[in-house]
């Protein structure tokens, strides 16, 4: 997969799967993984990544 962020060396399989495990915002995907934490260019990428995740997420039944 590719280089989300270059700085940090974080692919986009591990953003996802921060995303996946509860990061929200581009702030905890940088503490869950790093991406995000260097020169900043990926936060739009990481951005675009959570609307993914969290619109797959409403696919999803909601627990009670």
């Amino acid at each position: 997969s590719m280089y989300v962020c270059i700085c940090a060396r974080v692919r986009e399989g591990e953003v996802r799967t921060a995303i996946r495990l509860g990061a929200r915002c581009e702030e905890s995907v940088g503490d869950a993984c790093g991406a995000g934490t260097g020169c900043g260019t990926c936060l739009d990428r990481i951005c675009d990544l959570i609307d993914e995740e969290n619109s797959a997420d409403t696919l999803l039944p909601l627990a009670a």
